[in-house]
């Protein structure tokens, strides 16, 4: 027993089939596409592309196994090419072996081009593990060569079995009296990394057996487990008043143009664990709802810093999260488009469906030509600027202005030119 013990729990609990692993279901699922691969032994190289301890090393071992083929591991921080040599040398040998590189995004061009041969001749299956995107830091040869898998962060119940299942199955930890009372600073500070939760739960364990008497309940709480790991983190219930008073205080920060703020409360969100593509989410309905076309690249990058923290997840993502918050707080500031549908929705409100005029009506059909469908509708682009005077709106409504563009430089020019366009229509 204390040999085993002596093991990390995270390497103990390591799965040794896909039914044992937990999280990923797109990739492990029966039903998806890499385990019908590995039915038909037709597994191509890989590139994992995602967060610390969400899987990478352990499906990639799994593979292995089910290809029946040996399996070689380098670590692209501590090895070179004379190692990446000398396991190929022995893949020909043993006909095919799968080689796992861990931190592959780390190796300099002459490394990753040394497997190029190898990965073509079939003589090994490269699987290789990346933080980083593949497309960026992958060279594009060995990248064309391989499939790319995204990997997720742990959800919280991904994180809850993995710790519950170690409770029950681990040969050590099984015997022992072990409450687990208080899970949300383990969820925490695990960012959604297994390895780390099982880091931070053997900890806790060996921190008790110290102190608690033969026999007596092991009880894991959120402050032995901050207290463990030496770390203060704001814990706060993601669905209590704390949570929305600080992502108010949040964007009101970042409207009110302060990044200072904004990224105080930022950090606040951060140290207690918030969801990324929550933060980031109401960062991309800011971008519009408050910056607008006052700056449409407020949009364009809210929408790219969604989808790369839903990509990569705590910790880095922290760095994405603040320089989006950094940019929309420094942006010049409108609220005319949200203004504006409002307005409309008003409009439709008051006046019910308004019949669309006849001449923008589409008029696919003899009978709709004939009920003057589309008559006398003027093609801009066959005027002069790829414009001209026609009405839009229903008849009732003509001249009804909704959008008042903001006062910031970008919409002044809209102004200018919709003035232009309109003369005295809309009184712009």
């Amino acid at each position: 027993m204390e040999n085993i013990h002596r093991a990390p729990l995270a390497e103990r609990m390591r799965p040794r089939s896909f039914d044992e692993l937990v999280g990923q279901p797109h990739l492990t699922a029966p039903d998806s596409g890499l385990r019908q691969a590995l039915l038909h032994k037709s597994i191509p190289s890989i590139v994992f592309w995602g967060p610390p301890g969400v899987g990478k090393t352990t499906i990639a071992q799994l593979i292995a196994a089910e290809l029946g083929k040996p399996f070689y591991a380098l670590s692209a921080i501590s090895s070179g090419v004379k190692e990446v040599r000398e396991v190929l040398e022995k893949a020909r040998t043993q006909q095919g072996a799968v080689l796992f590189i861990d931190e592959i995004h780390r190796f300099n061009k002459s490394q990753q081009d040394a497997l190029l041969g190898a990965v073509e001749k079939g003589i090994i299956t490269l699987i290789g593990a990346t933080t980083e995107n593949p497309s960026f830091e992958v060279n594009a040869a060995l990248l064309s060569r391989c499939m790319v898998y995204v990997l997720y962060p742990l959800q919280k119940a991904d994180l809850i079995q993995i710790a519950h299942r170690a409770l029950r199955h681990d040969p050590w930890l099984r015997e022992l009296p072990i409450e687990l009372a208080e899970t949300e600073a383990l969820l925490r500070l695990s960012g959604g990394d297994a390895r780390r939760l099982l880091n931070l739960l053997e900890l806790a364990v060996d921190s008790l057996l110290a102190v608690t008497p033969q026999q007596q309940t092991l009880r894991i709480t959120d402050e032995l487990v901050m207290k463990v790991a030496q770390q203060q983190v704001a814990l706060y219930d993601k669905q209590g008043e704390q949570h929305y008073d600080i992502i108010s205080a949040f964007i009101k920060s970042i409207r009110g143009s302060d990044p200072n703020a904004a990224v105080y409360w930022l950090a606040r969100m951060i140290a207690g664990g918030e969801d990324v593509q929550f933060i980031a989410r109401r960062m991309v309905i800011l971008a519009s709802e408050d910056i607008g076309n006052a700056n449409p690249n407020a949009l364009l990058l809210a929408t790219s810093t969604f989808q790369a923290v839903s990509m990569i997840g705590y910790p880095e993502a922290s760095i994405i999260l603040s320089q989006c918050a950094i940019y929309l707080a420094c942006s010049p500031k409108s609220n005319a488009s949200y203004l504006a549908i409002q307005h409309a929705q008003q409009a439709v409100d008051q006046y019910g469906p308004l019949p669309v005029p006849l001449h923008l009506r589409n008029a696919p059909t003899q009978l709709m030509r004939k009920l003057h469908y589309g008559e006398d509708y003027q093609y801009a682009h066959a005027y002069s600027g790829n414009f001209v005077q026609q009405e839009y709106l229903p008849e009732k409504i003509t001249g009804m202005r909704f959008y008042n563009p903001g006062e910031n430089p970008r919409e002044h020019e809209l102004r200018k030119q919709l003035k232009q366009w309109w003369k005295e229509k809309y009184a712009y």
